[in-house]
């Protein structure tokens, strides 16, 4: 194996992954006084699994009473509460609530309030059909009875995974994109991992790579307790005027292998309906297909008539990187300061905190070359919820240049010159949400062409994204 690419520099941390959890990982052991070094073999960060979800941040009441993912979800919850305004994070409180369509859902909801009770969510409370229709007048009236969740909230999923990376950047970690994991040997006391642009020296190893979690073992560890099988998720996307229809987030009864369909709004404004849960081998694979979003249309149409009316923005898809165990799979072998994060699903986003803050708890090391800090530099926010200030409404922000989302010329040069500038369009779209309105780049690809020119690859114009 050649020499490491840093001669003479040895990082306390490798984190392999810069997916939600990576993100927060890196984070969390930059703030514990770790040398962290995030390896990510996507072109940006929160390519894989972490680009399409609900952006719920969950309590947890639905967990499995006592399991790892209960756990983190919860403690993750807290923490989220605790910092999202240092680090200037959206947050919207909408509460949920889980509906009951029929008599076999109806007679399962007893269960999941002492569930939810169980597991600490103590406001979670039994509502009558005609108290739920009270609050949410829109929704079908062949609705039969559920419950309300008070402690939900809609989130920004891409800003918070940025804000935790930013931070663990600003405070003195790195990042290393188009950098995929291909081996690595473990000498007793240390790593060296070999990537495709050469290789990186660690004493620990923690694998978030996701999607790829199971490969990522195999090529270092020569072995993987678990087995990755890509769970797809289609979401429909209405236009934002539909936001108007509902207050809390409506969930399905879940069942065994899923949550179900959820109708939310989102924090920019929209309103979704998904996601579907389909088993699949391939784990890039993230088509939508015409059929599948018919139905998840009209399902979303069953529980909430009005949305006939709406006509709908856009359509994407997910995968989530389920195994063949229910539980989250984070295993250490303190033989060879070695952890796999595996498993990570649906729950991700709202477990992210508590995930890191569980993997540092197994970190059996006397301590980091570093010192603990105690007041880190926080990063600039993205402000991209509707419900929150924008740019556009500050002055100088030099003119709209996606005029649905309206993103300015401020954000897009912001992101483009910030200290983890985006590699490509859909980096971009996730920095500022430009191109990802109701005309999806239509209008403003073209002055968006020139202000990226030579900044993204592949430049906008040439290839389609």
């Amino acid at each position: 194996m050649p020499k490491a690419s840093l001669p003479g520099k040895c990082f306390d941390v490798a984190i392999i992954g810069a997916g939600v959890v990576g993100c927060a990982m890196a984070r969390r052991f930059t703030l514990d006084g770790a040398r962290v070094v995030v390896l990510e073999k996507a072109a940006d960060v929160l390519d894989g699994a972490s680009k399409a979800n609900s952006a719920i941040l969950h309590t947890g009441f639905d967990a499995t009473p006592g399991s790892l993912e209960q756990t983190c979800i919860a403690h993750g919850y807290r923490e989220y509460l605790e910092i999202h305004e240092s680090l200037g994070l959206p947050l919207l409180k909408t509460g949920a609530m889980v509906l009951a369509w029929d008599d076999d859902q109806l007679a399962k909801l007893d269960g999941l309030v002492a569930k939810a009770h169980e597991n600490g969510v103590m406001d979670v409370a039994m509502r009558s059909r005609a108290e739920i229709l009270a609050q949410e007048p829109q929704l079908a009236s062949h609705l039969m009875g559920g419950f309300v969740v008070p402690s939900e909230y809609l989130i920004d999923p891409w800003a918070s995974a940025h804000s935790y990376i930013l931070q663990a950047l600003a405070n003195g970690a790195e990042l290393h994109r188009d950098s995929e994991v291909l081996a690595g040997q473990f000498d007793g006391s240390e790593w060296l991992i070999e990537t495709s642009k050469g290789t990186v020296c660690s004493k620990q190893v923690i694998n978030c790579a996701g999607l790829y979690g199971d490969v990522i073992d195999q090529r270092l560890l020569g072995k993987s307790s678990f087995i990755i099988k890509p769970r797809k998720g289609q979401f429909v996307v209405f236009d934002k005027p539909a936001s108007d229809l509902i207050k809390a987030v409506i969930l399905p009864v879940p069942t065994a292998t899923t949550k179900g369909v959820v109708i939310f709004r989102t924090i920019f404004g929209n309103l979704a309906v998904g996601p579907t849960a389909e088993e699949q081998t391939s784990r890039t694979d993230t088509s939508t297909e015409a059929g599948t979003l018919r139905e998840l249309r009209a399902k979303g149409i069953k529980m909430l008539p009005a949305l006939e009316k709406y006509e709908v923005t856009t359509v994407y898809a997910g995968l989530r990187p389920a195994t063949e165990f229910q539980d989250y799979q984070i295993n250490q072998d303190a033989t060879q300061n070695y952890i796999t994060v595996g498993g990570i699903r649906s729950t991700g986003l709202s477990a992210a905190l508590g995930i890191a803050r569980h993997v540092a708890s197994l970190n059996t090391r006397s301590g980091f070359n570093g010192k603990t800090i105690t007041a880190p530099i926080c990063p600039n926010p993205d402000r991209l919820s509707n419900y929150h200030p924008r740019d556009w409404q500050s002055p100088d922000h030099g003119g709209i240049i996606c005029h649905c989302e309206l993103v300015t010329r401020r954000e897009i040069e912001a992101a483009l010159d910030g200290p983890m500038p985006p590699a490509t369009l859909q980096g971009l779209k996730r920095r500022t949400r430009v191109c990802m309105g109701r005309c999806q780049g239509f209008y403003c690809t073209g002055p968006l062409s020139e202000i990226t020119k030579g900044r993204i690859n592949p430049p906008i114009g040439v290839t389609d994204e």
